[in-house]
This record gives structure tokens, sequence and C-alpha cells, in this order.
């Protein structure tokens, strides 16, 4: 019924007696940026989107005010006018996170819950949730604020072994402060988190534990506090108990009115609970320091709120580390930092895969079906085969009877992505598809043929897909020539599959769409004026070549859909490097407005399958950019070299961290392996060992190992052996032999 009511008129009329700008109108007027499209902007984009302002415009209200507060280390730098991060606020709508969007997850891998950690330690251990900080006040006043000190003082590690754990160093001044941070297991099998602590002052003064109203993102309201004598614990908000290991020699509490407790260290007044209207709630627990000697604690907090909301199958506190890596293709190089970089990212994609796939572990922690395949793919490529099957096992369920796979309405490339991470999941580890999902692989396949466009209006898009929304920020809502690239690639993976499992009548309608779709494409692209595609391919029809034509890059990586080199395809990734780089990566000038690690690592391997050298240059440049605790967030500010753009530990670039190693090693073309092609000049320097895999193919898994100038291969092929090119840089390449597993390399 409200559906019938004139909406537009009344907006119109109430517009018009306030004297202010007819909201309708406006939006009419944006829209006329972009294309015509059956869905304007996704529904759960903007939901997240109102969500994420929303908090803006509580930090707006809550920080600039209160700026005799301790701030989360983002708040400190972006809000300071002596900061490079400084980012005046005069006619911000919202004050959000702009400059220093990092954190890192610490985790089990087979629980779906994810605390962060910031860069100087503040600990958040629910989803979007309080965080604790740690402090140090001594009998002079002075005080050691781990988020106000610059990175001269805070040094900050992520251990692996035995289990994650976020180690952080503060130092200033005489005063140390040592806090590291893991999930553990409890006797009766409930996972919680842990932060060790250990203090050391050049003079008498307290160890504080602080409970916060805010995280990494900024204000999340704190609006009951409670301390319980008996168990030496926080009740905070009635949905978290902050335990701590030893009765603290002083408390302090404080409502939004009284200001932050902060500003009242040490203090004298002692109260066990406070209630806070505002939701701005603060507490912190004081523990005795004396001179010289150390003082260690230990707070746990637990995590019951995040678990009640997972699957059974995401619980899975049984599952460590070292059985979850068992069998996974392991990197051997002697560069420590990439060995490094790898071994946490493997670590990041397991952690990210225990419930749903997810891109990350905070601001993305929710399903898209583009993140989930291409997460998938590196899944798969090392091992991780039982993880990646109960992924896509789900993905029918997410399907429309339309057949359309929806993970967000109006982004046409997930029908395309789904045909083609499943038939490649088949082809590398030789699985047959159950029936339900090859009836599903065929009901995507038939939306697909009825999605694509019958008219040329505007020119250059008959047969691709409707404009949509770029979840890959590629511009405003356009023919994006991302979405016709996936369905042309994955329709060709899909009916290799069914070609070879004898589903004679499915491969070849797939055959036909695909070619069908190649078709469109190409008369598409050879209509446009050389003007605005110099040679190369734009994001879209109508489109001039922009930062936009990162997108088109699929077609080469991973789809593989034209041979290595293509001429195109070369002159794209050459217009991007001359055009779009900022500080030696690709610089997303849309939206993002920063350093993409992981689509720098798609021109990477661009770069790599058209055998330029440019390639190396990449990846250690990638390597640079990562955090002190091997992550990326999903862009990097180009002068604080904090996130600027989405999550702070972004599970699709360690997905392409994965993915670029691999394919140093062990790359697939459709009619052969190449092996060794990006192996660094440095990694061999004096006879050192290399080695990776074992890794699975099209063909069966591969492990290549380096040792004394001789290269070894190892392979369990399921069929007839693949040709295989060993092409080292610097080395003459070999083919090698039936029967033959090691070669001696010899310098060209």
């Amino acid at each position: 019924m409200f559906r019938l009511l004139p909406w537009k008129f009344f907006v119109k009329h109430a517009a018009r007696r306030y004297g202010v700008l007819d909201p309708a109108m406006l939006l009419a007027k944006m829209r006329r940026f972009a294309q015509p499209s059956e869905v304007a902007e996704p529904l759960e984009l903007l939901r997240a989107g109102i969500v994420f302002h929303a908090r803006g415009l509580v930090n707006a209200k809550a920080i600039q005010h209160n700026l005799d507060w301790v701030w989360p280390y983002w708040v400190e730098r972006q809000f300071n006018p002596n900061d490079s991060s400084f980012v005046p606020r005069a006619f911000s709508f919202s004050h959000i996170n702009l400059t220093h969007r990092n954190w890192t997850a610490v985790g089990l891998p087979g629980v779906g819950a994810y605390p962060i950690v910031d860069p100087r330690g503040l600990v958040t251990p629910l989803h979007d949730g309080w965080s604790l900080d740690f402090w140090m006040v001594t009998e002079r006043r002075r005080r050691l604020l781990p988020s106000k000190l610059d990175d001269r003082s805070v040094t900050q590690r992520l251990l692996l072994e035995p289990t994650l754990m976020v180690a952080t160093r503060i130092e200033k001044d005489g005063l140390f402060l040592d806090l590291s941070t893991r999930m553990i297991v409890r006797d009766d099998g409930a996972p919680e988190l842990c932060t060790e602590v250990k203090a050391l002052s050049d003079e008498d003064g307290w160890l504080v534990v602080a409970v916060r109203p805010y995280n990494p993102e900024g204000v999340q309201f704190i609006n009951k506090l409670e301390y319980d004598p008996a168990s030496s614990s926080f009740r905070v908000n009635d949905e978290a108990t902050v335990k701590l290991n030893d009765r603290p020699d002083s408390l302090r509490l404080a409502h939004y009115a009284e200001g932050d407790v902060y500003l009242d260290l040490p203090g004298d007044a002692e109260q066990r609970e406070v209630k806070c209207d505002v939701g701005m709630a603060t507490g912190a627990a004081l523990f005795r320091i004396h001179a010289g000697q150390a003082r260690e604690l230990g707070i746990s907090v637990t995590l019951e709120r995040d678990l009640k909301e997972l699957p059974a199958r995401a619980k899975d506190v049984k599952l460590s580390w070292s059985h979850a890596l068992g069998g996974m293709a392991k990197l051997q190089v002697p560069d420590e930092r990439m060995q490094f970089l790898y071994d946490a990212a493997v670590r990041t994609v397991l952690l990210l895969s225990a419930n749903d796939l997810v891109p990350g572990p905070y601001t993305y922690r929710r399903f898209w079906f583009r993140d989930a395949c291409l997460m998938l793919h590196p899944l798969i490529a090392i091992g991780m085969l039982d993880r990646a099957q109960r992924v896509i096992a789900e993905f029918p369920s997410r399907q429309t009877a339309a057949g359309y796979f929806l993970s967000q309405e109006g982004e046409w490339d997930s029908n395309g992505q789904v045909l083609w991470i499943v038939a490649r999941h088949a082809e590398m580890t030789g699985a047959t598809l159950s029936p339900e999902m090859n009836q599903a692989l065929k009901k995507g396949m038939q939306w697909l043929a009825r999605k694509r466009l019958t008219g040329d209006e505007p020119k250059g898009t008959k047969g691709l897909l409707p404009a949509g929304f770029s979840a890959e920020h590629l511009g405003p809502n356009d023919y994006y020539y991302w979405d016709d690239y996936w369905a042309w690639g994955g329709l060709k993976e899909v009916a290799k599959y069914w070609r070879l499992t004898g589903d004679a009548e499915a491969a070849k309608e797939a055959e036909t769409l695909a070619g069908e779709y190649a078709r469109s494409i190409e008369e598409s692209i050879g209509g446009i004026p050389p003007k605005c595609s110099l040679g190369a391919i734009p994001a879209a029809p109508g489109r001039r070549m922009d930062a936009g034509a990162i997108g088109s890059m699929v077609a080469d990586y991973p789809l593989q859909l034209y041979p290595p080199g293509e001429a195109r395809l070369a002159k794209t990734a050459d217009f991007l490097m001359e055009r779009c780089f900022h500080g030696g990566g690709f610089f997303q000038e849309m939206i993002h407005s920063g350093i993409n690690a992981y689509l720098t690592l798609d021109i990477a391997q661009t770069l790599l399958r058209a055998e330029d050298p440019r390639f190396a240059a990449l990846i250690r440049r990638v390597a640079d950019l990562a955090s002190p605790t091997g992550q990326w967030p999903e862009a990097i500010h180009p002068l604080t070299l904090g996130g600027c753009m989405g999550d702070g530990q972004h599970g699709w670039a360690a997905a392409e961290w994965i993915m670029m190693l691999r394919n140093c090693f062990v790359r697939e073309e459709e009619d052969h392996l190449v092996i060794g092609s990006g192996i660094l000049p440095e990694w061999l320097e004096g006879g050192r060992k290399v080695g990776f895999g074992p890794t699975f193919t099209a063909w069966g898994p591969v492990s290549v190992r380096i040792e004394r100038d001789h290269i070894h291969l190892e392979s369990a092929w399921r069929g007839q052996a693949p040709r295989v090119l060993i092409q080292i840089p610097g080395y003459v390449p070999v083919e090698t032999k039936a029967g033959i597993y090691s070669y001696p390399l010899e310098k060209s």
C-alpha cells in the first residue's frame, strides 16, 4: 500500500515549503553522471554506507569537542595539525578514519570471530565493539599513552607460531610496555581473547587497563560498565566480561559529563558501576608498579556475543594452526620479509574462511561473490581443498530462482565468477560436481544468456550485460567490460568441465554463449574512437582511458582470455603504469584515492605472463607497502602509508600476494606449465635453496625446488603430463622430458 503513495510529490512539496533543496531532483541530476541501470545503488551497500557515516556523525559530535581525551591512534594523528595525517574538518559531513585504517586480526582457524589490534596495541575484542587500551602513569604524572606516540617509540609484530599473536612494544623516556594479544581456548572449550601485559618504569607509578568507548573506526558506545571485585572483572554493556588475573590497587569509572577517566588519574575516588546515557562511559583499573620492578598482568575477554551468532562449524576450537596448515603449499625464499608476508597471507585467508569467506575481519566482514571467488583461487592452489569445497557448496543457496548468484543487487559480475571458480576447482582437484551444483551452474549460464542487451543503445553495448554498479569503484554505473569478461571467462571454463565430463549439450551451450560474449566484446571495443581507447581497453564502451581501465585487465589475469602480451592489454597496462601509478603502485583515483596493493599485483601478473621484467619491481613495492604485521589495507594513503579505504586487513590483497608468489614458481597457461619465470634474481644469489609447493594445477599438484644450480620437480599428474617449460630469468630455458625430474641450470 505504502508503495502506491506519491512519495516524490510529498518530498518535493516539503522541500519547497521549507526552502531546502529538493533531494529527488538532486538525485536525478546525480544519476545523469551514470548510465541508466536497473539498480542505482545496491541496497546492501547503501545500508552499510548509512551505518558507516552514522558513526562518522557521532564522531563529529564526540571527538573534536573532547580533544583532551585519549583517543585511538588514527584520531590522535588525523586531528593533529602538526601531523601529515591531518584532515581539516570544516565542511566534513562526518568524521571518519581516512588516514590510518590499519589493524590486525587474531584468532583460530576454525573460529569465525575476529578480534583486532590497532597499530598502537588497542584491542577491540568484539566485532565493531568497544576497546581496551593500556597506559602507564607515574608518581610525577608522566604518561605513557601509546596512541599519542610516533613510530620511533612503538614496535609491532605479528608472531605466527604456535598461534597468531600481535606483539606491541612501547618505549619512551624510561617507561616500557609490552603487549601480547592472541585468542586462546579455555578449559571448558570456549575461545576467548587474551592480552598479556608487562610494564617497567624507572619510577613508581601505575599500570592502567582502560575500557574505551571506541575502536579503529571511531566511537562505539558504552552505556553500562560494572566492576565485580569478587571476580576482578568488568562487565561491559552486559555483553562481555573483561577478566583481570590480579586485583587492581585502584579503580576509576566516569560518565561523559565527568570527562574521560584519564583526566583524573590516578585520582582517589572509587566506584564500581557507571551508567552513561550518552554512551561514553570509561573505566580504568590501576595496578601499582615500583621503580625497576616489572609488573605482569593477564587480561581475558569473553566472546559470547560474537560466538552465539556463528554456526557450529565456525566454532571449531579443536582446529589448531599446525593442523590447519598441514599439507599446505610452502614457500621457501631467503628474503625474510617476503617469506613472512606469504606465511602471514596464508593465515589471513585461513582465518577469514572459518565461516563465510569474507574479505576482512572488520569493515568487510560480509560476503561478496567477487571477493570470495578471488580468494578461493589461492585457497585451492595451496591445498586448502576441504575449506574451499565447503565455501563453494554454499553457492547454490545464494542463487535466486532466476539463476542470479546474488550477493549485492545490481552487480553483474557474480555469475561469471561463480562459473569460473567452481569449474577451476573441479579442474585443479579432479572433483566431480554434485547434481545440485551442476544444475545451479546451468541456471547461472541461462541467466547470463537472458541478461544480455539486445539493442545497441547506447552505441557499443549490444550483447553486453546491462549497466551496473561497480563495487570495484571503476566509476559511476556503466556497461563495464569487467562484468562481460567474467561472463566470457566463466562460460569458457565451465564449458571445458562439461565437455570433459561428457555433458556435450551443456558444453555446447556454454561454448556458444561464450563465443557470443567474446564477439560482442570485440565489436564493442572495435567501435571505440581511437582518441578514447588510445589502442587500449577502457573500462566501458563510452569511457576514455582512466584508472577504471584496471577492470579490463581481468581479461588477462586471472581469466587468460587472450594470449600473453596481447597488444591492447599491454597498452592498457602501460597506460595504467604511466598515468595511474603513485609511489610505485597502482593509485585508484576513484573512491579509493589510494595505492592498491592487490590491483598492483594484478598488473604484475600481466607483466609476468608477458615476460616483462617490470613485474619484479611491483612485487618488491607491494612488499614494502605491507604493515609491520604483514597486512595491506584495501587502499593505502600516499603520504601516511596508512589505510585510507576499506578494511585494514584486506583478505583479497593477501590472496593476491599468495597467487603472485605461487605464479612466480608455477604458472599455468592453457596447454602448459611455466616454471620459475618470476623467481627474483636475489633469491638465487649464493646458491641458496628456494622452493614452492605442492601447488594444485589443472594437471595435478607440483612442487618446485632449486638447490645448488639444479631445479627439481615433484608432480602427481592425474592424467597425461602437461608440457612443462622452465624459464627462470637469467638462465637458459629448458623444456622438460617425461620421467626426468631434475635439471641443471645454465646461466644465459
